[in-house]
């Protein structure tokens, strides 16, 4: 095999989850693209389902960096942990390049599915505000891509999506802690004041479309640079697919803002 297509694992805290697969392209430095993988925020769903859209963007020329978090099913774990995981994860880019790796910190994208989706949106929110949780990130987010984003959680629960998943995450209803359902969700967070890409089935069944149309009007009148394409016939589950159409569609976009 490839040896640019064999990721080096780092930890980027003590937490068997707290991981994240590097992969480095054969050109020097490339941009690097994240991948937040979805699930629900759940276990047992990891990071393995972003594998081949791993390899296919190191093919590329992409360095990528295959972001694992801790998930619902982990001991004490829900919202603000998960979003802590995925800034820390992000922010240990800078500690990598530190080492020697030579990647480009100044063409950073986000890539979440699903629930992915509202980590990567919401995380590029935070950096772009200038203050994590953690504190002042050290780089800034270029370009984020939702794929089927859960880009809204007080529409999402309302929903019902994956049954009880987003209360599970926020340990309360939008009506029990407003403030928490604002300070998480996407929609609430915008303009991100970076280009952003929206892509989803029209008949997702998983997340409702209008989720991610909601968040497009939201985040254009708010004057952000937002494409939305809906695809046809599609399904929720074609992006971890790196032959598929929407995959390719995703990757031009990417040409387009990053090179």
């Amino acid at each position: 095999m490839n040896n640019q297509l064999l990721p080096r694992t780092e930890s980027y805290g003590p937490l068997i989850d707290q991981t994240a697969d590097l992969y480095l392209p054969s050109r020097p430095k490339p941009p690097v693209v994240c991948l937040l993988h979805g699930g629900f925020w759940r276990m047992p769903y990891g990071r393995d389902q972003m594998n081949a859209v791993a390899r296919d963007l190191v093919e590329r020329g992409y360095a990528v960096w295959n972001l694992e978090y801790r998930r619902l099913g982990s001991p004490a774990c829900g919202w603000p942990d998960i979003g802590t995981d995925v800034t820390n994860g992000i922010e240990h880019l800078t500690h990598v390049a530190e080492q020697g790796i030579d990647l480009d910190l100044n063409r950073v994208a986000l890539i979440g599915h699903s629930a992915g989706g509202q980590l990567a949106l919401w995380c590029a929110a935070q950096r772009q505000g200038g203050r994590t949780l953690l504190g002042i990130p050290r780089f800034q987010i270029k370009a984020v891509v939702g794929e089927a984003p859960v880009a809204d959680l007080k529409r999402a629960y309302e929903k019902g999506i994956g049954k009880s998943a987003v209360a599970e995450l926020m340990g309360a209803t939008p009506d029990d802690d407003p403030e928490l359902y604002h300070s998480a969700s996407p929609i609430e967070l915008l303009p991100l004041g970076i280009p952003q890409l929206i892509i989803q089935d029209i008949a997702d069944s998983v997340v409702p479309i209008e989720i991610a149309r909601a968040y497009t009007t939201t985040a254009l009148a708010a004057g952000d640079q937002v494409d939305l394409i809906e695809l046809t016939g599609a399904g929720h589950m074609v992006f971890i697919d790196p032959a598929s159409s929407a995959h390719h569609t995703v990757c031009d976009w990417l040409d387009r803002i990053l090179e």
